[in-house]
């Protein structure tokens, strides 16, 4: 098997295809008794690009959709503020029946009590979206490193799947590695054929992808992949993701990295953390670590995007999974769904660092 090949040159290192929401937060309150609510910019696919410009000071860039009214405008000034290159295409809003910029409702939660997700993607504009939109030649000008999407964007219409892959496709073309977070969501999936038609989407997608994030939920419900023999011990035990991985090589052979967080949720500002990859054959796993939770959402893509930096910088797949790994957990020390953290605090997590005051 060939290894992971990245281009060294680019214009852009990376782009992202997929939806742009906004989310309220009532912080500890539930939503049946919030009274005011932070908004949070966020999206599966977004939030990879807004961490790699803002924290890894890469070059990155989002393909989406947008609304031409407030809303639009507000998620377009966080987009621009995290310094990621936007590629819309425009939706007018009829101020009846939309489309929409989707919603998306999370309450932290506290100690005990799990945080509760809830949407509404109704008439959503990113729906909309389908082969032809985008002049994939024009935005690759000039090269591109990397490109993303993943299985919340394809789980959006009939349309979005065969975008991501005409995506992909010309990514291809144009040098890029290729990647994808499964990201299973049932109730996003439900609507449209449940699980069965996940797996024949996502199977069609990942045909296509070089590197492939998700946990062994997302490679069972989301490419049909066999459940391993062997039991983890823990949520934390790498042994059932390691023994799929060769039924996910199998059957997508040209897959050349596969990775995971793994999470024990004591309570729900009390977890344990850790994280493991399958990169050109050979298995990194990250140091275990005791996370005090502000904001749980986004710490998944925090990782993703820590890797993706780390295999983007040449460093090697224990590194790579360490800057990932380090990322996400200082993800969930923040408000919101995108980074806060530099990369040299990153890189002195990844290294060991402590929580003693710097000064």
């Amino acid at each position: 098997m060939t290894g992971l090949e990245i281009r060294t040159d680019g214009a852009l290192d990376f782009v992202a295809l997929g939806a742009l929401v906004h989310r309220l937060d009532p912080g500890i309150v539930p939503f049946r008794k919030a009274t005011q609510c932070q908004i949070h910019v966020s999206g599966g696919e977004f939030n990879c690009a807004a961490n790699l410009a803002d924290c890894f000071r890469l070059r990155s860039g989002i393909v989406t959709a947008t609304v031409d009214y407030p809303i639009g405008d507000l998620i377009a000034e966080r987009v621009k503020a995290m310094g990621v290159r936007a590629f819309y295409k425009h939706f007018v809003h009829d101020g009846v029946t939309g489309p929409n910029m989707a919603t998306v409702y999370s309450d932290r939660g506290l100690g005990v009590r799990g945080p509760v997700v809830f949407y509404n993607r109704s008439n959503e504009a990113a729906a909309r979206l389908k082969p032809g939109d985008f002049e994939w030649h024009t935005i690759f000008t000039g090269g591109v490193r990397w490109f993303h999407s993943g299985g919340i964007f394809a789980s959006l219409s009939a349309t979005t799947p065969e975008l991501i892959i005409e995506g992909m496709r010309a990514a291809k073309a144009a040098g890029a590695v290729t990647s994808f977070d499964l990201n299973f969501r049932e109730k996003l999936w439900k609507i449209s054929g449940g699980t069965d038609r996940a797996v024949d989407v996502l199977r069609r997608i990942v045909q296509h992808v070089d590197v492939l994030v998700g946990n062994e939920e997302d490679l069972q419900h989301g490419l049909g992949i066999p459940g391993p023999a062997v039991a983890a011990t823990s949520k934390l035990d790498p042994t059932a993701f390691v023994e799929m991985i060769d039924r996910v090589v199998a059957q997508h052979p040209q897959v050349k990295a596969v990775a995971t967080t793994l999470r024990e949720v004591h309570s729900t500002n009390r977890h344990s953390w850790s994280a493991v990859a399958w990169v050109n054959g050979q298995i990194a796993i990250a140091p275990t670590t005791t996370l005090d939770v502000y904001d749980r959402v986004g710490g998944g893509d925090g990782f993703a995007s820590g890797l993706f930096y780390g295999l983007l910088n040449g460093e090697s797949p224990e590194e790579a999974v360490s800057l990932g790994w380090a990322h996400g957990a200082l993800l969930t020390t923040y408000p919101g769904d995108t980074t806060m953290a530099t990369v040299e605090q990153v890189r002195a997590f990844a290294k060991g660092g402590s929580a003693r005051i710097q000064r």
